[in-house]
């Protein structure tokens, strides 16, 4: 009899732990241009990285399955807006891995934070998003508008190109970007010669060219990136603003370079976090991702890769996915990517790491298609990005 009860009892649980269903999956979300300007520069290159950092680490964290969300937000803050809220009520989101766009990143940094979810934003450049507009449960990974100035400024100044020209999308990105370089040429003694904000999307970069050129500065910037910064490079080219004036970018990546070529691009400086022929490992990767996607990557699929990467590594080991817990994590853990060794998460979201100054090579130079860029400088995160005590995050204590 006892034995009979102890069968039945047996099979009982056995038939309840069967019937128990499987655990909820770990969702992680990304708004970005899927069908625009953006769309090469991040888009489905990027959702592909992510993928590969949720591959690579097993596809699971906490023995729950992850998934990407993605979401096209149509160059729309509303629309991105709109993606997020119902991500975060009714698909209960746990993180955030990319927001592409300063205007889409601010208006979903503000909901992420009033719903405490994790908002990890890669590619979105404005630095506001670590100074005013700061929040304890996001990170801002990999760039941002004061780091892509000073990157380029400094060195050049120091060569003695003491006039600079922005001209930038009119947005909250290029206003970000004005604001830092009035700062940043004051700082070692540049003049900024003037601006130009230009729409999203616009095809005709003439009249801010031509003002470019009136202003006689040293240094005209590229400001926009995807299709608009292709644009632009190309028409300073046939305006004859390049190669007479330097030509820098801010978020000016090789997809870009590629695009146009470097017939057209040589010599044009940029400050970025990757590149993907920085070393072993760096090639070892991007020939992964080419594989996949048939392109080779630039800074901020890499770092959708790191950023998503280092998530599931802080969720693993907080045991949860409590915001508080895997953000704490976040800070603690050594922050170690494809062309990173020493990075480390700030209070105030920002992840400082090493910045490559690079130029653009001539045909002459490049030994092939993918060969574009040439080191120039290493810059040291301190020195890269601005300090926590001129960003006014109010979680900084003064």
């Amino acid at each position: 009899m006892k034995n009979t009860i102890v069968l039945a009892a047996l099979a009982a649980a056995a038939l309840t732990a069967h019937a128990q269903p499987a655990r909820p999956a770990i969702k992680f979300g990304m708004i970005a241009d899927f069908s625009s300007v953006h769309a090469d520069t991040v888009g489905k290159g990027s959702a592909t990285a992510i993928e590969m950092a949720i591959e690579d680490f097993g596809g699971t964290v906490l023995g729950r399955r992850v998934v990407l969300l993605t979401a096209d937000h149509q160059n729309k803050p509303e629309v991105g807006a709109n993606a997020a809220r119902q991500w975060i009520d009714v698909e209960k989101i746990d993180a955030f891995v990319e927001t592409q766009s300063s205007s889409v990143a601010l208006a979903v940094h503000d909901l992420a934070r009033k719903a405490n979810t994790i908002n990890v934003m890669v590619s979105p450049g404005s630095s506001d998003l670590t100074g005013k507009l700061c929040a304890a449960n996001s990170v801002h990974w990999t760039w941002d508008s004061y780091m892509a100035v000073n990157g380029v400024v400094r060195p050049l100044v120091e060569k003695g190109l003491k006039s600079w020209y922005y001209i930038v999308p009119d947005a909250a990105f290029g206003r970000a970007t004005v604001d830092d370089a009035k700062r940043i040429l004051a700082l070692y003694g540049a003049t900024f010669a003037g601006s130009s904000a230009t729409a999203t999307g616009s095809a005709d970069f003439s009249s801010p060219l031509l003002q470019a050129q009136a202003s006689k500065a040293q240094v005209v910037v590229i400001g926009g990136g995807g299709q608009d910064a292709s644009n632009a490079i190309k028409q300073a080219a046939e305006f004859g603003v390049s190669p007479a004036q330097q030509l820098a970018g801010v978020v000016v990546s090789t997809t870009e370079i590629n695009a146009v070529g470097l017939a057209t691009s040589k010599g044009l400086m940029v400050a970025e976090t990757f590149y993907w022929d920085l070393n072993d490992q760096t090639r070892a990767w991007s020939k992964r991702y080419e594989a996949k996607t048939g392109r080779l990557p630039n800074q901020m699929n890499a770092g959708v890769y790191g950023a998503t990467t280092h998530l599931l590594k802080s969720i693993q080991a907080a045991g949860t996915t409590k915001t508080e817990d895997v953000m704490k994590k976040m800070r603690e853990l050594p922050i170690v990517d494809l062309a990173t060794k020493n990075a480390k998460l700030r209070p105030d979201g920002r992840v400082e790491r090493d910045v490559f100054l690079f130029q653009v090579k001539t045909p002459a130079e490049s030994k092939g298609p993918a060969d574009m860029y040439k080191l120039v400088a290493t810059i040291p995160g301190d020195k890269a990005f601005r300090s926590m005590a001129d960003g006014d995050c109010p979680l900084v204590k003064k």
